[in-house]
């Protein structure tokens, strides 16, 4: 596999070896030797898998004293994935990466814990697949909203369908970060 390194401290564009021939594909989307071997020691406890319209946006979330590392990747369709810093004292703090993960390029990011992780889905539908570090606890959890003027995110839709919840998050400057 392949690991390419962001601007961010952590997040990391993995691209597993596809093997591939006229019957389909074939490909690992964990190991967890080849990812230590890869210098990735994380230990992921917890699967998430979501299905999503196009324009909906989820995030941007996190946790707040259990953070999690999360190992994203496209099992259908097309998404837009977002990592914001919001690791207290980091010389990024309060800035973001974004790319597109497809199907087709299966190509997954990883995003360390201290974290914030969203996506909108720029396919007629996606489903997206996930690792995390910790287990989810919704007492714990934490968000920014998607549209945070000082973090200036450059999504490629302009008027998402959000969640209730997601809809009224608040800004970094105000989120409970701790």
């Amino acid at each position: 596999m392949k690991v390419t390194t962001t601007p961010l401290e952590g997040v990391l564009v993995i691209e597993p070896k596809v093997f591939a021939d006229h019957r389909g594909f074939f490909l690992e989307t964990y190991n967890l030797e080849r990812y230590r071997a890869s210098g990735i020691a994380t230990t992921f406890v917890q699967d998430n898998h979501s299905k999503s319209q196009r324009n909906i946006l989820r995030g941007l979330h996190y946790q707040r004293t259990k953070p999690q590392a999360k190992l994203v990747w496209v099992v259908a369709g097309a998404i837009w994935d977002v990592a914001v810093d919001i690791r207290k004292g980091s010389p990024t703090f309060g800035k973001w990466f974004g790319m597109t993960l497809t199907s087709e390029s299966k190509q997954q990011l990883l995003i360390p814990a201290g974290f914030a992780h969203g996506f909108a889905v720029v396919s007629e539908t996606a489903e997206v697949y996930y690792k995390c570090s910790d287990f989810y606890d919704s007492t714990d959890e934490g968000g920014i909203v998607w549209n945070d003027p000082d973090l200036a995110i450059d999504w490629p839709i302009r008027d998402p369908v959000l969640s209730a919840k997601d809809a009224a998050l608040p800004p970094l400057r105000d989120a409970r970060l701790t």
